[in-house]
Protein backbone atom coordinates (compact mmCIF):
# COMPACT_ATOMS: atom_id res chain seq x y z
CA UNK A 1 0.00 0.00 0.00
CA UNK A 2 1.19 3.81 -0.63
CA UNK A 3 2.83 5.39 2.28
CA UNK A 4 1.54 8.59 1.10
CA UNK A 5 -1.38 9.83 -1.39
CA UNK A 6 -1.87 13.24 -3.09
CA UNK A 7 -4.89 15.24 -0.74
CA UNK A 8 -7.26 15.43 -3.96
CA UNK A 9 -7.40 11.57 -4.58
CA UNK A 10 -7.07 10.82 -0.60
CA UNK A 11 -10.62 13.03 -0.09
CA UNK A 12 -12.33 11.53 -3.13
CA UNK A 13 -11.63 8.07 -2.30
CA UNK A 14 -12.92 8.24 1.09
CA UNK A 15 -16.17 9.89 -0.30
CA UNK A 16 -15.80 12.95 1.12
CA UNK A 17 -15.92 14.58 -2.63
CA UNK A 18 -18.12 13.12 -5.28
CA UNK A 19 -14.98 13.69 -7.91
CA UNK A 20 -11.43 13.66 -8.18
CA UNK A 21 -11.40 16.90 -9.94
CA UNK A 22 -14.26 19.03 -7.43
CA UNK A 23 -11.27 17.81 -4.75
CA UNK A 24 -9.01 19.22 -6.20
CA UNK A 25 -10.80 22.41 -7.14
CA UNK A 26 -11.73 22.53 -3.19
CA UNK A 27 -7.60 22.95 -2.96
CA UNK A 28 -7.50 25.95 -5.16
CA UNK A 29 -10.24 27.70 -3.52
CA UNK A 30 -8.28 27.02 -0.24
CA UNK A 31 -11.42 24.87 1.41
CA UNK A 32 -8.61 22.31 2.39
CA UNK A 33 -6.13 22.95 5.36
CA UNK A 34 -3.38 20.93 6.82
CA UNK A 35 -1.70 22.75 9.85
CA UNK A 36 -4.34 26.05 8.92
CA UNK A 37 -2.45 26.73 5.81
CA UNK A 38 -4.25 26.05 2.33
CA UNK A 39 -2.80 23.28 0.19
CA UNK A 40 -2.25 22.54 -3.37
CA UNK A 41 -4.10 19.53 -4.98
CA UNK A 42 -0.74 17.23 -5.15
CA UNK A 43 -0.05 17.96 -1.64
CA UNK A 44 0.88 14.25 -0.04
CA UNK A 45 -1.01 13.04 2.92
CA UNK A 46 0.52 10.19 5.33
CA UNK A 47 -1.01 8.29 8.05
CA UNK A 48 -1.93 10.16 11.14
CA UNK A 49 -2.19 13.61 9.26
CA UNK A 50 -5.12 15.88 9.91
CA UNK A 51 -6.73 18.29 7.54
CA UNK A 52 -9.94 20.59 7.30
CA UNK A 53 -12.83 21.38 4.89
CA UNK A 54 -14.64 24.01 4.97
CA UNK A 55 -18.20 23.81 4.94
CA UNK A 56 -19.41 26.98 5.32
CA UNK A 57 -19.74 28.71 7.88
CA UNK A 58 -17.02 26.23 10.30
CA UNK A 59 -14.56 23.96 8.87
CA UNK A 60 -14.90 19.80 10.20
CA UNK A 61 -11.76 18.31 10.99
CA UNK A 62 -10.40 14.12 9.43
CA UNK A 63 -7.76 12.51 10.54
CA UNK A 64 -6.47 10.04 8.02
CA UNK A 65 -6.47 6.28 9.81
CA UNK A 66 -5.14 4.37 6.84
CA UNK A 67 -3.73 5.00 3.06
CA UNK A 68 -5.51 3.34 0.48
CA UNK A 69 -4.93 3.63 -3.47
CA UNK A 70 -8.79 3.21 -4.91
CA UNK A 71 -12.68 4.61 -3.81
CA UNK A 72 -14.20 2.62 -1.16
CA UNK A 73 -17.48 1.95 -0.23
CA UNK A 74 -19.41 3.98 1.63
CA UNK A 75 -19.33 1.01 4.44
CA UNK A 76 -15.62 0.84 4.80
CA UNK A 77 -14.76 5.03 5.20
CA UNK A 78 -14.43 4.62 8.70
CA UNK A 79 -11.18 2.11 8.39
CA UNK A 80 -9.21 4.71 6.59
CA UNK A 81 -10.52 8.27 8.33
CA UNK A 82 -11.88 9.43 11.31
CA UNK A 83 -14.16 12.37 11.83
CA UNK A 84 -12.69 14.32 15.04
CA UNK A 85 -14.41 17.62 14.76
CA UNK A 86 -16.05 19.02 17.96
CA UNK A 87 -19.33 18.51 18.75
CA UNK A 88 -20.36 22.13 19.04
CA UNK A 89 -19.25 22.78 14.93
CA UNK A 90 -21.55 20.02 14.21
CA UNK A 91 -24.12 21.17 16.04
CA UNK A 92 -24.11 24.51 14.59
CA UNK A 93 -23.89 23.40 10.95
CA UNK A 94 -26.81 21.29 11.76
CA UNK A 95 -28.49 24.07 12.72
CA UNK A 96 -27.69 25.96 9.66
CA UNK A 97 -29.17 22.89 7.69
CA UNK A 98 -32.66 22.88 9.10
CA UNK A 99 -32.47 26.97 9.60
CA UNK A 100 -33.26 27.92 5.73
CA UNK A 101 -35.72 25.17 5.06
CA UNK A 102 -39.22 25.86 3.95
CA UNK A 103 -41.82 23.24 4.76
CA UNK A 104 -44.18 22.73 2.29
CA UNK A 105 -47.09 20.39 2.66
CA UNK A 106 -46.32 16.53 0.93
CA UNK A 107 -48.35 16.83 -2.71
CA UNK A 108 -48.58 20.32 -2.69
CA UNK A 109 -46.70 20.34 -6.22
CA UNK A 110 -44.42 22.89 -7.62
CA UNK A 111 -44.52 26.73 -6.08
CA UNK A 112 -47.11 28.79 -7.70
CA UNK A 113 -45.65 32.08 -9.04
CA UNK A 114 -47.46 34.05 -6.04
CA UNK A 115 -45.22 31.26 -4.21
CA UNK A 116 -42.07 32.36 -5.40
CA UNK A 117 -42.48 36.08 -5.05
CA UNK A 118 -43.68 35.50 -1.54
CA UNK A 119 -40.23 33.70 -1.08
CA UNK A 120 -37.98 35.70 -2.64
CA UNK A 121 -39.80 38.33 -0.29
CA UNK A 122 -39.23 36.61 2.59
CA UNK A 123 -35.89 35.82 2.00
CA UNK A 124 -34.99 38.83 0.60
Amino acid sequence: MNKKIRVDKYTWAVRLFKTRSIAANACKQKKILINELPVKPSRTLKVGDIFKIKHPPEYRLYKVEQMLSNRVGAKLVHEYLKEITPKEILETLEKMKTKNKIIREHGAGRPTKKDRRDLRKYFG
